[in-house]
């Protein structure tokens, strides 16, 4: 199937910016049109899924009330773990494979495929483990509100099952956009989305479940996507979705050490950029919880709508990693270089037009959450201001995950983490203590989400800048090959 000749809204808009700012001469038009095929189906299946969060929310919402919202922001740090293993061994996979399938060297590809489900597999079942022994516990540590407490433990226990599961589509996903197939992760992780929304819709308001609805909900789509991932990896295709650009063999080595430590090598670095993000969200939850259950409520809500807004990243991101990978594998480096200008060119002005529209209908949107009453008024009141501070810092996400994108796929993953470390644990989380300590107050919060985004975005644009990731991908460059695995 021809990507280009889908017709769609995402692939359309993104397209037109390219191609508006390949007439001012500002980016290549044959970059951007690669760049927009492989990234738009990445752009959806994030719209897809931070939408199923973002329902979640609302669901929650409108039938339980803000305790419950409050609840699964303490849960939230808590599941994210599954995305620091599974992220992390994913940008290994990324890397590993998009350079391999570059430089066709397919039999080295499938070994890295089933070294990474080993690998991701055995790092997050002991925190299953652990969050489905302790939740009550677990979300205790953050606030000591019994009800977003009773809420949050419920919901931990159950969505814990799904970690594994989620890690794993992770790995699968990139496997294929490394192979520059981005429509069928696009297709079964958005349409697991979609079939979580339903079921959460059933189990929430049908059979009165609340949080431990939209918890199953999540384990169970989690579970489906795997498997499509799974029958078509080992398969070659799917019926109805087609023919993956790549087939796995499951009869091979899985403890492979060789490619485990290019895979930790190149994972570890990211995992601990992930984790800076998790692990600060603890201390920000705590700090939060200061301000009491209702900024907690419009905190979440406000971040729901970041994480919307923050979608393009997603796409633009992995088709950077993609696409730079490719041209590492291929030893053109200067297409490399180019390859990451131009796209994040395209990104900055991609956000700043999502952004501005949410901006334009901030109001509305957070309405959609809570249902405006005595009850949710307070929380209405923080939301709205801290959603309009949220449009505004989420323009430079378009610098940040851009060039972080570039040098995950060179193996330079570690500069990723420094700019993690100093936009959050540097700024974000002392922010948000000062202002629920000091006269700053609301100030903190509505500041908070710029070390997010500008200070990571500003910190990578610097080392990419200086060009040593080039050297750095030396060491992770195959000897090309042609046998199939």
């Amino acid at each position: 199937m021809e990507l280009s000749r889908l017709p769609n809204p995402i692939r359309g808009t993104i397209l037109w910016i390219g191609l508006l700012l390949a007439r001012l001469g500002l980016v290549s038009e044959r970059r951007i049109r690669r760049m927009t095929d492989l990234a738009w189906p990445r752009i959806i299946t994030g719209l897809s899924r931070m939408s199923k969060s973002a329902v979640d929310v609302a669901m929650v919402g409108i039938a339980v009330g803000p305790a419950a919202i409050a609840g699964l922001g303490f849960a939230g740090p808590f599941w994210a773990i599954a995305f620091v293993v599974g992220g992390g061994m994913a940008t290994g996979t990324i890397a590993l494979v998009s350079q391999r399938y570059g430089a066709e060297a397919f039999d080295k590809l499938g070994q890295a495929v089933r070294s990474s489900v080993f690998t991701a597999t055995i790092g997050t079942l002991p925190i299953v483990a652990v969050l489905w022994l302790f939740p009550s516990e677990l979300i205790g540590l953050l606030t000591d509100d019994t009800a977003a407490i009773e809420q949050g433990a419920a919901y931990l226990r159950v969505v814990a099952l799904g970690i594994p599961f989620a890690a794993l589509n992770l790995v699968g996903g990139r496997v294929l956009i490394g192979a520059d197939d981005a429509w069928t992760p696009m297709v079964l992780r958005a349409g697991g989305a979609l079939a979580n929304i339903a079921i959460n819709a059933v189990l929430i308001f049908g059979l009165g479940m609340g949080v431990v609805g939209a918890a199953l909900g999540t384990v169970l789509a989690n579970v489906a996507v795997m498997v499509a991932f799974t029958v078509g990896l080992l398969n070659g295709g799917l019926p109805i979705i087609g023919q993956f650009p790549v087939t796995v063999s499951p009869w091979g080595r899985y403890v492979h050490l060789e490619t485990i430590r290019d895979l930790i090598k190149i994972s570890t670095p990211v995992m601990a950029r992930n984790s800076v993000w998790t692990g600060a969200r603890f201390p920000l939850m705590a700090f939060l919880a200061l301000f009491g259950s209702h900024v907690v409520a419009a905190y979440v809500i406000a971040e729901r709508i970041w994480g919307l807004m923050n979608t393009p990243g997603w796409g633009f991101g992995l088709a950077t990693s993609s696409l730079v990978g490719q041209s590492i594998g291929e030893g053109d480096m200067d297409e490399a270089e180019q390859w990451s200008h131009d796209i994040v060119k395209v990104s900055v002005a991609t956000y700043a037009i999502g952004a501005a529209i949410v901006f334009i209908f901030t109001e509305p949107i957070v309405h959609l959450f809570l249902e405006e009453s005595e009850a949710t008024a307070e929380t209405l009141a923080v939301a709205i201001p801290l959603t309009y501070a949220a449009c505004i810092a989420v323009v430079t996400r378009g610098i940040t995950g851009t060039y972080a994108g570039a040098l995950d796929a060179a193996g330079d993953t570690s500069w990723t983490f420094y700019a993690y470390v100093i936009g959050m644990f540097g700024f974000t989380v002392p922010i948000v203590y000062i202002g629920a300590t000091t006269a700053l107050g609301i100030w903190g919060l509505y500041l908070s989400f710029f070390g997010q985004s500008l200070i990571p975005g500003l910190v990578n644009y610097y080392r990419f800048s200086t060009g040593k990731w080039k050297v750095v991908s030396e060491q992770y460059r195959p000897e090309t090959g042609a046998v199939a695995d």
